[in-house]
C-alpha cells in the first residue's frame, strides 16, 4: 500500500448520493470526471475487471463468441433502423471533419446486424451467438448515483441470430440461464420481472432488478403466484362490461370552482344524493405524443380520479416516441381545452384522440368535465355517452392492486437494472435484409436476440447491497484482493519482516494479497481496512512473538487469533 495508488477520503463527498457512491468515493475505487463520467482507480478497476471475468466466463459456456466492434459509429445503420431520431436527446452525436454525422454507440443493434449479414450466407452457418464487453454512451439527462446510473459506462451486449423461433427460444433461455448464474456467482439478490422493451422492439422482455430502496425502477409482484413485472409492463385487468341499459341520462352541473379531483368530490358529496369517492370521478389528462420530424400530437388521456397518472407507464405505452404534459401555450393555442374542466365528448368532437384507462370498460358511469369553465357533468356512461379510440397503461400501479395472471394482489418494491434480455424479431434483420440461404435453397430472414447486462453498474450494485456502516465489504468473486495483511506495528523489524514472509506465502499460494506497509497508525490502518471491504484482513502485531495472527472476515466481523500456520485453512479453500 506503500506504493498503491489510492487515497481514502475520511468524510462523505458533499455530492455522493447513495451509499454505494459515497463508499466507492471515499475507498478510492473511482473518481469523478464529469456529471455521469468516472475515472477507475486500481482497486476499482480490479473488481471490474472481475466482474468483467465473471460474465466472460458464463456467455463462453453457452457459446457465445466475444468480439469487440468501435464505439464511434456511422449515422446510417440507425437512420436505417430509425433510432437516429427515436433515441432523442439520450444520443451523443457529432460530426467528423469532414461533416459526416457519427455517434457514440448506445448498444449495437445495427452493427451486430450488418456483421452478421457480411459474413454469413447458409442456414449451416447459424445459429449464432456473439457479444462484447465494452463502454457505452448515452447522454443520461439526470446522471446520478455514480456509476450506477452514468453516461459512460461497461456493458455486456450480447445477440443472438437463429433460423426458426425454436431457435430463437433456446437462445433466450440460454441467456437467461447464464444470467442467473452470472448473478449468482456475484452474490447478487435479484428478481426477474417481466418488462418493455422500448427503442430496442421486439417481443418477449425480461429484466433482471437487483433488490435495492435506492434503486430507480419500480416493480411489483403478487406473493400468491409469483408473478412479477416492472411497473411499465403491468397490464390492467379489465373488469366486465356493466349493461348500459336503464342508466340514468347524463347531466350536467354548475359546479363552481372545482378544478382538482378533491374540490369535485367535495361538490358532488354536498349537491348529489349519493356519496362520492374520487374513483367516480373520471380525470382527464392532456399530454402531446412527440415523434421526431412530426407535429406533435396532442392525447387524452382519462384515467380514474383515484389514480396519479404514472408518466414512466405512459411512456412506455407510446415507446419509441416521448410523452410530455401540455404547457400553458399548448392551452392557449387550443382554446377548447378548459383546463380543470377537460371531457371526453369536448376532445372526441375536434378530433383530438382519447385514450382510456383499461378499467373504463362500456357501462361504467363518470363524474367528468363538461367543457366549459365551472361545469361537470355526473352519469356520462362509457360506450353510451362517450366511445374511446383506446385504452392505454397510464395509471399509477398501488399496493393491493389484483395480479395481472388472476392469483393474488400485487405488493411494490424497488430495484436497480442489471440485465435486459429482448427476443426482437426480425426489426433489425429486416432493416438490413439478413437473410441466408436455406435448406431448401431459399432465403431465410434471421431473428435476432439482444441481451444486455450492466457490467459496471454491477460494481455498484455489489457494493450496494454487502456494505455495511464501517466500509465496503466484497464477496470473494469479485474482491480487488483475498487478503488485507495489515502490519499493526510497523516500527518492529521482525513483525515487518514476519508479515511480508505472510504475504508472499499468501500470493505463492495464489491468493491476491494486499499489504500495509504504511508508517501510519494502527488505527488509520485498520479503518481503511475495513473501509476498502476485502473479505479476510490478517493483523500481524504483538502476538506474532508468539507465532499468533489475528484474523477478522469482514462479512461476519468474527474474530479469531490462530498460528500463524494456520492462516491458509482460516481462508478457506479457492
Amino acid at each position: 500500500m506503500s506504493t498503491l495508488f489510492l487515497r481514502t477520503l475520511r468524510d462523505d463527498p458533499a455530492d455522493a448520493e447513495v451509499p454505494s457512491h459515497k463508499l466507492l468515493l471515499r475507498a478510492g475505487y473511482v473518481r469523478r470526471v464529469a456529471p455521469g463520467v468516472y475515472s477507475w482507480l486500481p482497486l476499482g478497476l480490479r473488481v471490474l475487471r472481475r466482474v468483467e471475468n465473471v460474465v466472460r466466463e458464463e456467455m463462453n459456456r453457452i457459446g457465445a463468441q466475444e468480439i469487440s466492434l468501435p464505439a464511434l459509429l456511422p449515422r446510417e445503420p440507425y437512420e436505417t433502423t430509425g433510432r437516429w431520431t427515436e433515441y432523442g436527446d439520450a444520443l451523443f452525436r457529432l460530426k467528423d471533419r469532414r461533416g459526416a454525422d457519427m455517434l457514440l454507440g448506445p448498444t449495437h443493434e445495427e452493427l451486430f446486424a450488418q456483421l452478421v449479414k457480411g459474413e454469413y450466407s447458409s442456414y449451416k452457418d447459424l445459429p449464432v451467438t456473439l457479444y462484447q464487453i465494452q463502454t457505452k454512451y448515452r447522454d443520461e439527462e439526470r446522471p446520478r448515483a455514480g456509476i450506477l446510473r452514468g453516461r459512460e459506462f461497461v456493458m455486456k451486449d450480447s445477440y443472438s441470430f437463429d433460423l426458426d423461433e425454436a431457435g430463437t427460444k433456446a437462445s433466450y433461455n440460454a441467456h437467461r440461464e447464464a444470467y442467473q448464474a452470472i448473478f449468482a456467482r456475484l452474490g447478487v439478490r435479484y428478481v426477474i420481472v417481466a418488462a418493455t422493451s422500448g427503442a430496442m422492439g421486439g417481443s418477449a422482455s425480461e429484466e433482471f432488478l437487483a433488490e435495492s430502496e435506492v434503486g430507480e425502477d419500480t416493480y411489483v409482484r403478487s406473493p400468491e403466484s409469483g408473478y412479477a413485472a416492472n411497473v411499465e409492463a403491468v397490464v390492467t385487468p379489465s373488469p366486465p362490461a356493466i349493461p348500459i341499459e336503464g342508466q340514468p341520462e347524463a347531466t350536467v352541473y354548475e359546479t363552481g370552482s372545482t378544478p382538482t379531483i378533491a374540490t369535485l368530490v367535495d361538490w358532488a358529496n354536498a349537491t348529489l344524493d349519493r356519496p362520492v369517492t374520487a374513483a367516480d370521478t373520471l380525470k382527464n389528462v392532456m399530454v402531446k405524443v412527440i415523434v421526431p420530424g412530426k407535429e406533435p400530437e396532442i392525447v387524452g388521456v382519462g384515467v380514474p380520479g383515484d389514480r396519479e397518472v404514472d408518466m414512466k407507464r405512459l411512456e412506455a405505452s407510446f415507446e419509441p416516441s416521448a410523452v410530455e404534459l401540455l404547457d400553458e401555450a399548448d392551452f392557449a393555442a387550443n382554446p377548447f381545452l378548459v383546463k380543470g374542466y377537460i371531457g371526453p365528448r369536448g376532445l372526441i368532437a375536434h378530433g383530438v384522440r382519447y385514450l382510456v384507462d383499461p378499467r373504463v370498460v362500456d357501462g361504467t358511469s363518470w363524474i367528468t368535465g363538461a367543457d366549459e369553465q365551472g361545469k361537470h357533468v355526473v352519469g356520462l356512461v362509457a360506450g353510451r355517452d362517450f366511445v374511446a379510440d383506446g385504452t392505454v397503461e397510464a395509471a399509477a400501479i398501488r399496493d393491493g392492486d389484483p395480479s395481472p395472471d388472476g392469483t393474488g394482489t400485487l405488493v411494490s418494491a424497488r430495484g436497480i437494472e442489471i440485465g435486459h434480455i429482448f427476443s426482437l424479431g426480425q426489426k433489425y434483420t429486416d432493416a438490413f435484409e439478413v437473410d441466408v440461404l436455406g435448406e431448401n435453397g431459399k432465403p431465410v430472414r434471421l431473428i435476432q436476440g439482444s441481451y444486455g447486462v450492466g457490467v459496471s453498474r454491477l460494481v455498484a450494485v455489489i457494493a450496494e447491497q454487502t456494505h455495511d456502516e464501517k466500509g465496503l465489504c466484497w464477496p470473494e468473486s469479485v474482491a480487488p484482493f483475498d487478503v488485507h495483511v495489515v502490519i499493526a506495528n510497523a516500527k518492529d523489524p521482525a513483525i515487518v519482516a514476519g508479515a511480508h514472509e505472510l504475504a508472499a506465502d499468501l500470493d505463492a499460494w495464489g491468493r491476491e494479497v494486499l499489504l500495509d506497509d504504511r508508517k501510519a497508525s494502527p488505527g488509520v490502518k485498520f479503518k481503511d481496512a475495513e473501509l476498502l471491504g476485502t473479505p479476510y484482513i490478517v493483523v500481524v502485531g504483538r502476538g506474532f512473538v508468539d507465532g499468533l495472527v489475528e484474523v477478522r472476515v469482514r462479512a461476519t466481523g468474527a474474530v479469531s487469533e490462530i498460528p500463524v500456520a494456520d492462516v491458509r485453512s482460516a481462508l478457506g479453500a479457492r
